[in-house]
């Protein structure tokens, strides 16, 4: 599949780092450092903007490493890039830890998956069927 992009910053395109991986990198492309201190959130820009194809969407999500490491996860994890949008590519940044962070440009800051999507029409009935699992939910089945 290709997909339009067009990168501005000096940073290389987003690209799977193993032969098996799902996501892509994105990295932070900064005019100057961002530090997010302890408890907050920030807007960390990339420079990309990408076309993607009716049917699919990218998802944003969390790099594990800073998330064990440093306690920096996406705050809207997963965030959705539809197909429709084509803005810059923003990731939204949580320090969940009891230090402050900073993000240099360069700095690998998520990852991104794209996937196909089916889009739903509801319809609407008085009852659903049933099912072996019923309503059982949050830790029904135990730990």
């Amino acid at each position: 599949m290709i997909v339009n992009i067009v990168n501005h910053s000096d940073n290389s395109l987003p690209a799977y780092e193993t032969l098996f991986s799902a996501g892509m990198d994105l990295k932070a492309f900064l005019k100057e450092d961002v530090t997010i201190c302890k408890g907050q959130r920030a807007l960390i820009t990339t420079g990309l903007f990408m076309e993607l194809a009716e049917g699919f969407e990218a998802q944003v999500r969390p790099r594990s490493g800073l998330a064990i490491k440093h306690g920096i996860t996406v705050l809207n994890a997963p965030g959705t890039i539809d197909s429709d949008y084509r803005g810059e590519i923003c990731v939204i940044l949580i320090n969940l830890s009891e230090v402050d962070y900073t993000i240099k440009s360069g700095d690998r800051i998520a990852q991104m998956v794209v996937s196909r999507h089916e889009r739903i029409e509801w319809k609407q009935v008085a009852e659903l069927s049933s099912s072996a699992r019923g309503e059982g939910g949050f830790g029904h089945t135990g730990i």
